[in-house]
Order: structure tokens, then sequence, then C-alpha cells
């Protein structure tokens, strides 16, 4: 494990974590460190991940986005910088900024043809990661979200191991076979001693545009029972709805009132329970 002293999230972090061994360039100062993980991929982690990073954005934070998913990177296109290219100097990689200041970290952003595959084996794609973190100048940030890649592989593992994480936010569809293979991400979290903030279920449901009922497609009694089982809270659910698929085609707007009526909850869970953390932390000492 790396000195304490020297990295730049101590005392932010969970103490418990022994796991870390990554630090940080001194020049960055960072408060928060969200994962975003699913388990599974094609659920909307990396759309929940961008919208959650637009909402602290909104409401004053200081925000980067670390896209841990190297072999399937899509945060670009999401946060609109795919056109931009990430700066290197011979001691830092500058990130793209969004139009409203979002710092953004990509392989996508570092490659001149985004459609080219990542053809790397595990080691170096862990590696990257690793530098996504040390190496980029984040500078000072009040959240950083991490938009973790599916499963729980090789990269997964290194950023719970080498990254304080103050918490993990699951992201996961009402169905019974989604639920199954997030679990064994529920799982693994606790087993690095990283807490589960909650959990946001997309594809929640259909709203009727006309009489505006709730249509679950999925039968969510199992996904209910799955949250109660594994301890888990539901800090949002998420609808099939234009707003949320036109996000990746820049249509969204920071003005889309049901997008926003969608995430304030989530985040507004999210900060409560990381402060919640918090304050159990610091009864302990």
């Amino acid at each position: 494990m790396s000195n304490c002293n020297s990295c730049t999230s101590n005392g932010s972090c969970n103490k418990e974590q022994s796991n870390c061994t990554v630090e940080n360039n001194p020049l960055n100062k960072i408060k928060k460190i969200i994962g975003i993980m699913s388990g599974k991929g094609g659920v909307g982690k990396s759309t929940v991940s961008a919208l959650i990073a637009k909402n602290l954005r909104k409401r004053g934070y200081k925000v980067g986005v670390l896209d841990a998913d190297i072999t399937g990177p899509s945060i670009p296109r999401l946060l609109g910088v795919d056109k931009q290219r990430a700066r290197a100097s011979e001691q830092y990689i500058y990130p793209a900024i969004t139009d409203d200041g979002i710092k953004v970290m990509s392989l996508n952003l570092l490659i001149e043809d985004e459609e080219q595959p990542v053809i790397w084996r595990g080691a170096m794609i862990s590696n990257v990661v690793k530098q996504f973190y040390t190496d980029v100048l984040w500078e000072e940030l009040d959240y950083l979200i991490i938009d973790m890649p599916p499963g729980t592989g090789d990269v997964a593992l290194t950023v719970m191991q080498s990254i304080p994480i103050n918490g993990v936010i699951m992201v996961t569809v009402p169905q019974d076979m989604v639920s199954m293979i997030v679990a064994k991400a529920v799982h693994m979290v606790e087993k690095l001693n990283i807490d589960v903030i909650g959990v946001v279920e997309n594809m929640s449901y259909i709203k009727c545009p006309d009489c505006g009922k709730k249509i679950e497609i999925f039968k969510g009694e199992h996904n209910r029972k799955f949250l109660d089982d594994m301890n888990l809270n539901l800090i949002g659910q998420l609808p099939m709805n234009t707003g949320l698929g036109s996000v990746s085609l820049g249509i969204y707007n920071d003005g889309d009132e049901e997008v926003e009526g969608l995430f304030n909850p989530i985040v507004i869970n999210m900060i409560r329970s990381l402060e919640d953390k918090e304050k159990e932390t610091s009864k302990s000492f």
C-alpha cells in the first residue's frame, strides 16, 4: 500500500479500504471518487455516468469523468467531446473539457479514429487506467466519476485496488439474469471493502405519452426481492424515453426537465449517502 500521507484523497476515502496502491499526482486534489458499475454490458452504465456528472456540474461542483471502459469507450460521445483530443506533455496528460466545464479522459481522446478497436491484453489495459488517474492533470475536483467496464475482471479489480474509491453505484435492469450478474459485482465490491451507495434501475418502465401510465416491460417483483436480499438501496429508476436515448446523439440539453427530474433524486441520494458515511467514519475515530 502507498503512503496515505502523500495521497490527494487522504482524509476522504474509506479508511477501512486497504487495497489502494497508487499515489496520485500531487497537483491533483480530488475530494470524492465514485465508481459507476454494472457487472454486465448494455444496461446504460455510461449514460448514467455522464448524466450524474452533468447533474453534479449543474449544482456547482467541479467534476471529472474517467472512462475506464478502455475497449468500449463511449463517454466522449455522451459528453459531447468526441471531436476533441487530449493533449500530452512530458509530465502530464491534459483532459478534454466539455462546454459546461466537465473534465474528461478516455482512450478515444488519444486515438485518431474512434472506430478502431483496442486489441490489448489485460495488463496493458489496467496500466492505462492507472495512468488516467495518476498522469492526467485533473487538478481540483469535488467529484471524479469513473465509468467502469462491465464485469468483474482485471480492469475493475485494478480500479478498486489502485484508486481510493469512496463508493460504487450499480446500474441494472429489472431482469432476473441481469440481477444475478450484478450480484457478482456487488459481492466483488464488498470483498474489497468498498461501499455500494445504491442501485440505479434503468429501463424500468415506459410512460404512456397519452395517459401517463407507467408500463413495466419486465416483471419487477424479482428485482425488489433481489434488492432486499442484497440489502441494497434503490436510489433511482429510469424509464425508456427519448430524452435518455438521445444523450449519445448530442440532442439532450441541460434544460431537459424530464431527464433532470429523473437524475436529481439519484444525485441527492448519492451525496447524502456519502455524507452519512463520513459522519459514521468520524464517529469511529
